[in-house]
């Protein structure tokens, strides 16, 4: 079992390694004449990687003939060698182990059997060496026979191209046709290919073209294939060439070219239609009132019947009436139509003409041509040449006058004018008459240019709809109400200032419009009047004002409010608006500065003399039709002068800007005041004056304040609490302070005991002495600087020193207390010293002197202390 396994192994390496020499596996079938290669590649191969191949050739039952070599340049047959040294036969290597038979014209002698070999390389024989393939040559019998194509088409006409392509059917080969246009300097584009298997294939350009209908196949039964190329444009002209090509299906499903043929169809140029394209409009005419205009427009181009028409008939310029190229009419009306009559020929009828209808009458065409797909593009324009329409009419007929209904006497009364037509004749049914007012102004003074150049200003007009149309320098006017224009009479009209000024006096006219119904459903001018002028003017009276400044409360000092009003006079002036600028100087050589104003529209506005922070202390009000109030709160010194008003009367017309009449200014009223200010006075107080050590003292320093109090607010105290020693002494020692913003500050001690400081209420501030000592003995005394908001100056003032009177703080020495403890301590340590002794006596006495040991008395020794 093992050994087949090897046998299997062994046979599997040598069967993957073997040589394989391939070519094409079908036959070929080429055309004689043309360019011929032959394919041969090795693989699976021992030995150097660059083989070397060999071909020869057979024919019939003859024997082989050598062709070419890769290895030997000899190789070849005597009967090829002049085609293998020009060229003509040649093998070219393609890599290491693939080369190409080629031949750069094949003839029908080199049908036969091609065998193309590989010597071996191989350590062992394995495989194939050699292949072969069959190469047959057939005659070329491709002919391409054009028509040629008419050689000038109009734009938007149609080019015919028509090819018959042939060849002798002796083996299966395949036809197809392809249409080209070259053009001078641009590459020749395909338009469209007839494939050999009878499909479509278009140019890269023709697509959409072909697909909107543009390219149509037209394949007549003899064979000849043809191309319609519909709607032709300037992009169409140039040289056509048709190109038929001979294929053969190859193995695999590829289609082969084998021969084609390239033969120019003929040049194709394309008129352009603006050329061809002529327009005449016909004729002049004269017509009475209610006749009927009859005009022919006459349209000829070289293509008429392939052009899309548009006809505008146009009357000094303006659209008429209009026929589309879809035959729909424009602007059309029972009374005015156009119709086409025939091929290029057009007609406008227009029936009942009025004087409106003459002018110059011209017929406009636009010519288009279709591009495929239901697109069009426009190809000319033209306009013929201008026919005159003259139309006698006879002119309506009135009187126009000019009367004033309403004058003014003054300035800013009323002013009314009235316009009468009468007399009207000749005046057609369905006419209006319109209205438009003029303005001359009255001369100047002998040598003001005025007098010279007087210049007429519209002021407005109604037309025969009743549309207003202001004039530049009346529209704000008119549009406000100022003035008004009005017809209250079919021929009435009426021109009315609400309130008349200076600038109105002046020469006035009016000028009557007779309008009459026209074509176009409108109006048209028929006739115009114009009244002679009609001056207006009075003799003005200049305005004047008179103000009147009064005190209605009056600044007694800082702090207080003051209160100033305002009454005003007038004369010749009709209700007129004031603006008020109250004013004040420090005194009558000072600069006059402005407080706060008012304007006539009752805007508020502060002046520079105002301090931003003192704004809401201000106050201006219109208290009557002529009465202005003016307050000041919190009066400070800054504050004292002279105060006025400065007072302006304005006019102003509906919708416009207020106009300065005249000024004035009142009296001068007053604030003057002397400051006092507040006083101040400071006391001292204290619980007890004797207290023993160790326990707290509590002094307190009350300020009060009398005359102008200020607020809680706008009060505060810098305080200072210091000690003396001795009784009379100097100003002693700093304890504690605090400022007026509350800031605590303790000096430096060397005593055991602490002070503290503390604002028992808004005018008392209290010492406290924690722990005290016989050191804390001594006299005490405070004193404070009291600091005000000023009502007069609005500002922070200190006020002057005080000193509060001494209180002198006695600390008592306890005898008792002070010699109980050394007393009690020496006492104990007295008690303590003898029983220590004591007991330390008596323990040395018992176990240090005592004698252990008894010695008897003798007797002899008694006998002898006896006899002693």
């Amino acid at each position: 079992m093992e050994h087949l396994s090897l046998l299997l192994l062994f046979l599997s390496m040598g069967v993957s390694h073997a040589r394989v020499v391939s070519v094409s596996p079908v036959p070929l079938l080429r055309v004689e004449g043309q360019p011929v290669s032959l394919r041969c590649d090795v693989t699976d191969y021992e030995g150097p990687r660059e083989q070397d191949f060999d071909w020869t050739m057979q024919q019939g039952g003859a024997g082989s003939i050598q062709v070419i070599s890769t290895f030997d340049p000899k190789y070849s047959d005597v009967s090829l060698s002049d085609r293998v040294a020009s060229g003509d036969l040649s093998v070219v290597r393609l890599g290491d182990s693939v080369v190409e038979l080629r031949i750069q014209e094949v003839r029908s002698s080199d049908s036969a059997t091609y065998l193309c070999s590989t010597p071996s390389t191989d350590s062992v024989i394995s495989g194939n060496y050699d292949a072969v393939v069959t190469l047959k040559v057939i005659a070329n019998t491709l002919k391409v026979a054009p028509e040629a194509p008419e050689p000038v088409v109009p734009e938007g006409g149609d080019i015919t191209l028509s090819s018959n392509v042939t060849r002798h059917f002796t083996d299966p080969t395949y036809l197809s046709v392809t249409w080209s246009l070259r053009r001078p300097g641009i590459p020749m584009v395909d338009i469209l290919t007839v494939g050999p298997d009878g499909g479509v294939v278009t140019g890269s350009g023709s697509s959409q073209r072909y697909a909107d209908g543009g390219l149509r196949l037209a394949i007549r039964r003899d064979g000849a294939f043809g191309l319609v190329v519909a709607g032709v444009t300037q992009a169409d002209a140039g040289m056509y060439v048709c190109t038929g090509r001979e294929w053969i299906h190859e193995e695999g499903g590829q289609w082969k070219n084998i021969v084609e043929k390239t033969v120019e169809m003929g040049a194709v140029a394309v008129t352009p239609t603006a050329r061809s394209l002529s327009v005449v409009a016909k004729s002049n005419t004269t017509l009475n009132m209610d006749d009927t205009l009859t005009l022919t427009c006459l349209v000829s181009a070289g293509n008429l019947a392939s052009l899309a028409l548009e006809v505008t008939w146009l009357v000094d310029g303006r659209t008429a009436v209009s026929l589309g190229r879809d035959g729909v009419v424009s602007n059309g009306s029972p009374s005015v139509g156009l119709e086409r009559t025939g091929p290029g020929e057009f007609r406008l009828v227009v029936r009942g003409v009025r004087g409106s209808d003459k002018g110059m009458y011209s017929c406009r065409v636009r010519a288009w041509v279709g591009g495929g797909g239901g697109r069009w593009y426009q190809a000319a324009e033209k306009t013929s040449n201008p026919v005159q329409v003259l139309v006698t009419q006879i002119k309506p007929n009135f009187a126009v006058t000019l009367t004033p209904s309403s004058t003014p006497q003054v300035t800013g009364d009323p002013t009314e004018l009235a316009c009468h037509v009468t007399n009207i004749t000749h005046f057609l049914a369905g006419g209006r008459l319109g209205v438009a007012w003029e303005y001359t102004p009255l001369p100047g003074p002998p040598g003001d240019r005025l007098t010279t150049t007087q210049t007429t200003l519209p002021i407005g007009s109604l037309d025969a709809h009743g549309n207003l149309k202001s004039g530049t320098l009346y529209r704000d006017r008119l549009e406000s109400g100022a003035i008004v224009l009005t017809r209250v009479e079919p021929d009435t009209f009426k021109l009315r200032f609400l309130r008349t000024q200076e600038v109105d006096m002046g020469a006035y006219a009016c000028s009557v419009t007779a309008w009459t119904p026209s074509r176009q459903g409108g109006m048209e001018e028929a006739a115009e009047f114009l009244t002679p002028p009609l001056t207006v003017r009075w003799e003005p009276k200049r305005p004047s004002l008179t103000a009147v400044a009064q005190r209605v409360r009056e600044a007694v000092a800082g702090g207080s409010t003051f209160e100033m009003s305002c009454t005003i006079s007038h004369v010749h002036l009709q209700d007129p608006g004031y603006s008020v600028l109250v004013q004040t100087q420090e005194s009558v050589d000072s600069a006059t500065r402005t407080v706060i104003s008012l304007s006539p529209d009752s805007v508020l506005q502060h002046g520079g003399a105002t301090d931003p922070n003192r704004r809401d202390s201000l106050v201006l009000t219109k208290t009557g039709p002529a009465e202005f109030r003016f307050r000041l709160a919190g009066v400070q010194q800054a504050d004292r002068g002279f105060y006025w008003c400065d007072i302006t009367a304005w006019t102003k017309q509906p919708g416009q800007a207020w106009t300065k009449a005249v000024s004035a200014k009142s009296n001068k009223v007053q604030i003057n005041f002397q400051e006092t200010g507040p006083s101040f006075a400071v006391a001292i107080r204290s619980d007890t004056t004797t207290l023993y050590p160790w326990e707290t003292a509590k002094m307190v320093c009350a300020l009060s304040v009398s005359g102008a109090s200020p607020k809680s607010d706008d009060l505060s105290y810098e305080v200072r609490w210091y000690l003396t020693r001795l009784r009379g002494g100097n100003k002693g020692t700093l304890l504690a302070s605090v400022d007026r913003f509350g800031l605590v500050k303790k000096e430096a001690r060397n005593a055991s005991s602490d002070v503290s400081l503390e604002r028992t209420d808004t005018h008392a501030y209290a010492l406290n002495i924690h722990a005290t000592q016989d050191s804390d003995s001594g006299e005490y005394h405070c004193q404070a600087t009291p600091w005000y908001l000023s009502a007069s100056t609005g500002a922070w003032t200190h006020g002057a020193e005080l000193t509060s009177t001494r209180v002198f703080l006695t600390v008592r020495f306890p005898m008792w207390d002070s010699l109980k403890l050394p007393l009690l301590y020496g006492s104990v340590a007295s008690v303590s010293v003898g029983l220590f002794s004591l007991l330390l006596g008596f323990i040395c006495a018992h176990c240090c002197c005592r004698n252990t040991t008894h010695t008897p008395r003798s007797c002899n020794k008694l006998m002898d202390l006896e006899m002693d």
